[in-house]
């Protein structure tokens, strides 16, 4: 096992550690979290003995052997699986052996080399070199392409491969889906749920999280603190502390309200049952999710708009891409007020091209973009922080948007973005990609778009915005297009899918999950056409009334239920039952506020299945 006993580490007049503990077992899977400077990537370097610690031990296996991903790739002119298979360091060994004893004519050794080849399965290895690159999105046709050739969140990609290809006890990897779509970070955290030693990740991704550690080291006031479970069963414990340590009960009761209110009205007016059960699921997770960041710096809402216009753009025929290279042909979209879209597809397909192009950023090459006088687009590129004056502040920006505003007004937005203080007056050169990224999100929500343009937004923010950030479009009633390889934001926040794929823009007509599924069945098989849309299942006459019949006990039971859950809510108000006398009564009441959600969870759930059949 690895541990820390008492570590103190005090950096400048900082204390980073005080007193820390962590045992890390072997096997075991965790997740390190902590909001921006808390210490996440300097207690990698402890471990790694880049850092050393003022006072405490740290204690490692002399034979264990640390996998880390590197952010940083030499240009090298060595082909990309080459480079891979130097991550195996064992199997290089032997090899460099092997090349020695061929020179010297060493029959011996020769053959007890390539006996040691094979117990380590080294002659099997450019295959699963190669397995890992695909799983990693990279074509055939380029894993002998030199390294030097690929940009840099490919080469980003490649230090993964490499490190998956070493024989490491325990890997240590700070952010490894920040340059991965969606499709390779589901085949990463397959592979990880496979893989055997300790594993020590970092990451704001709360749905890759959930899928590969089993327990959670929240780094927090100097020390640590171990959660078992995935990172939703951290929320769950998270929230039950803060319940208790800070009396929230009644703010939390007043947003479940807000959230009810919005939820019955989602489900008033929604239209495709698939979508909307998906979407329905993630906001009625909102709840506890407030709960566990009530100690949330941020606090911000993106303010509704005060003009819709109907359509706000359309795309005719559009030919999208670059003057040599076309990449979307025939494209015809309509965005209508209140949309709320996801983009899907594998990188390079062309979501980002088409964000720039509904955006104005690029030209059509033919066809034509209408757009109303009345749309305001608020775009969030992936280039967004190029266009940060960095010797100027954060409220010389906002300044310079609005220059009537009163300060006090402007200080009061910042700070509800968690720049407070002399942090919105100084300038922002020294900030990190996550605060200037968060600035540039202020800046975008602060002009109140009815159209908001997203390509990936949640790049470089710490866990604690991108829940903010989340809950604020949950309620954003203007309309929004969004890349992203955050699951948790696309299913919290979007009602249809659009697939970018081989040059055309399609309506996805299933769910998130669906799309994720599909796309791994497709690399498992032979290149075939496929059917995107589901087949729908006609019901006899028959069939459909005691549909219908089952739609109105369902509804029935529903509000029943409904009932009892504000009973048992309301008890839940009660400040008293928080005293440590009242545990028991406390327990009883959350169980049974469990089992009536649960049934909720399961009769809607079937609601939007049978409502499904019985309006196709």
């Amino acid at each position: 096992m690895l541990s820390l006993k008492n570590i103190h580490l005090q950096r400048g007049t900082k204390t980073l550690f005080d007193n820390l503990d962590l045992t890390i077992h072997v096997g075991q899977k965790m997740g390190l979290i902590g909001e921006n400077g808390s210490g996440k990537s300097t207690l990698f370097n402890l471990m790694l003995r880049e850092v050393k610690e003022d006072a405490g031990t740290f204690y490692m296996p002399a034979n264990w052997h640390i996998g880390h991903l590197a952010q940083e790739t030499p240009s090298l002119p060595i082909p990309a699986i080459d480079y891979v298979l130097q991550g195996d360091a064992a199997r290089e060994s032997l090899l460099q052996q092997l090349t020695i004893a061929e020179e010297t004519h060493d029959g011996m050794q020769i053959a007890e080399l390539h006996g040691q080849l094979h117990d380590i399965d080294g002659y099997t290895a450019p295959a699963r070199a190669a397995q890992l690159l695909d799983g990693l999105g990279f074509p055939a046709d380029t894993i002998n392409n030199p390294v030097a050739s690929f940009s840099g969140g490919w080469r980003v990609r490649l230090n993964l491969a490499r490190i998956l290809m070493s024989r490491a006890d325990i890997l240590m990897l700070d952010e490894p889906t920040n340059h991965l779509d969606l499709e390779a970070i589901v085949w990463l955290e397959n592979w990880l749920k496979q893989y055997r030693g300790s594993l020590l990740i970092i990451s704001h991704d709360r749905d890759f999280l959930d899928n590969t550690i089993d327990s959670i080291a929240h780094l927090y006031n100097k020390q640590i603190k171990l959660y078992s479970g995935n990172y939703s069963a951290f929320e769950r414990q998270r929230a039950e502390q803060l319940i208790i340590q800070q009396k929230t009960v009644e703010k939390m009761q007043q947003k479940r309200d807000h959230l009810q209110q919005f939820i019955d009205r989602f489900k008033a007016k929604a239209t495709k049952a698939k979508q909307a059960q998906s979407r329905v699921k993630a906001l009625e997770k909102l709840p506890m999710i407030q709960a566990a960041h009530m100690d949330s710096p941020f606090s911000f809402t993106i303010p509704n708009p005060i003009k819709q216009p109907n359509p706000l753009m359309q795309l005719h025929h559009a030919i999208i891409g670059y003057t040599d290279k076309p990449i979307l042909k025939q494209v015809d979209f309509s965005l209508a007020p209140g949309v709320r879209i996801g983009l899907l597809g594998l990188n390079g397909a062309g979501k980002s091209t088409l964000i720039k192009t509904l955006a104005g950023d690029m030209p059509l090459l033919g066809g034509e973009r209408m757009i109303h006088p009345d749309t305001k687009i608020g775009y969030f590129a992936q280039h967004q922080l190029d266009y940060l004056e960095l010797s100027e502040s954060a409220m010389w920006h906002l300044k310079k948007i609005s220059p009537l505003v009163r300060e006090q007004e402007l200080r009061d937005y910042l700070g509800s973005f968690n720049f407070r203080g002399d942090q919105a007056l100084v300038p922002i050169e020294p900030f990190s990609g996550g605060e200037k990224s968060r600035l540039a999100l202020a800046l975008l929500v602060w002009q109140r778009p009815n159209l908001l343009l997203l390509d990936e937004p949640t790049n470089h923010l710490d866990r604690e915005m991108r829940e903010a950030l989340t809950e604020s479009l949950q309620f954003y009633e203007g309309a929004m297009v969004i890349v992203s390889h955050d699951r948790h934001l696309l299913r919290a926040s979007c009602d249809d899918y659009f697939l970018v794929e081989n040059g055309s823009v399609r309506e996805f007509s299933n769910d998130l999950d669906d799309y994720l599924i599909w796309r791994q069945q497709q690399r498992n098989l032979p290149q075939t056409k496929t059917t995107v849309a589901p087949v729908k299942i006609e019901l006899s006459a028959e069939e459909k009334k005691v549909s219908q019949n089952r739609l109105k006990s369902i509804e029935s039971r529903l509000d029943k239920l409904q009932a009892e859950l504000a009973i048992v809510e309301k008890e839940l108000t009660n400040g008293a039952l928080y005293e440590p006398q009242q545990a028991n009564e406390l327990q009883k009441l959350q169980q049974k506020l469990k089992k009536i959600n649960d049934e909720i969870n399961a009769l809607e759930a079937e609601w939007f299945k049978l409502s499904e059949k019985v309006n196709t």
